[in-house]
């Protein structure tokens, strides 16, 4: 079993969950956090910003910078799914910008369904 996690902007969530759930996979965890990535190293890559502008975004991410909404999918699958979750997610989210998204997929050794007890993969 494996648990993905999803960093995604926060006008994507329904796109998202939608097509989660045509590609069979309607069972999700779904939170509001706070944060911001890499940005620091990304700036240098920008073309489209100038000089002045790359310069006001790093002082302002040296001060802490401002934390930028978005939303954190949770989703317990089998290992056998994981690629199909995975991509079915950058498909959504992907446009090709700074911030698009995180996905992390971690091992999960054990779930236990409270209601009934179950274990494993039963419990999902």
């Amino acid at each position: 079993m494996k648990e993905i996690i999803a960093i995604i902007r926060m006008n994507k969530v329904s796109q998202t969950r939608k097509a989660l759930a045509d590609a069979g996979f309607c069972r999700m965890t779904a939170l509001k956090v706070m944060g911001r990535g890499k940005l620091l190293k990304e700036l240098n890559m920008i073309g489209s910003v100038n000089e002045e502008q790359r310069d006001m975004m790093l002082e302002s991410m040296l001060k802490g910078g401002r934390l930028i909404p978005k939303r954190m999918l949770i989703i317990l699958v089998n290992d056998t799914d994981v690629q199909k979750v995975v991509e079915t997610i950058i498909s959504s989210n992907k446009e090709g910008h700074i911030g698009d998204g995180k996905i992390f997929v971690l091992p999960v050794s054990d779930v236990v369904r409270v209601r009934t007890g179950e274990t494993g993969e039963e419990a999902i």
